[in-house]
């Protein structure tokens, strides 16, 4: 169980030619499924794990803090990862997790599993 940072890389080319920039991820494994996500300042969506699908979050738009513990139970390892434009981060299933907003925050979630077909897709933990 573990959430990483996903670092992209960019085509040098897409910036020197004056018109902005492309930077790609390359996911481990195939992605069936994306949802936009949108956070109001100061919420959250609950501590949490999805027990079918690889959860990939990359934040687009605002800040926030995505929280993962290895026990559930233990506050001693929990870990943070700072969300802001253009972090990508890898859940693997199972993965005890929560996002914090900071301010409005878009996020896409890319899912290696479809949603609908996951019985059950998200387990929640409590209302952490």
């Amino acid at each position: 169980m573990s959430i990483k940072v996903i670092q992209p890389f960019c085509n040098l080319e897409t910036i020197r030619d004056g018109r902005g920039g492309i930077f790609t991820w390359l996911p481990k494994e195939p992605i069936v499924e994306f949802n936009l996500l949108f956070f109001k300042p100061g919420k959250t969506r609950g501590f949490h794990y999805h027990p079918h699908f690889v959860e990939y979050l990359l934040c687009v738009e605002g800040n926030g803090v995505l929280v993962t513990r290895e026990n559930k139970n233990d506050a001693k390892t929990e870990t943070s990862i700072s969300l802001s434009k253009g972090v990508c981060t890898r859940a693997d299933k199972n993965t005890y997790h929560t996002v914090y907003s900071i301010n409005e925050m878009t996020l896409v979630a890319m899912l290696t599993h479809r949603w609908d077909d996951s019985k059950p897709p998200i387990v929640r933990v409590d209302d952490k």
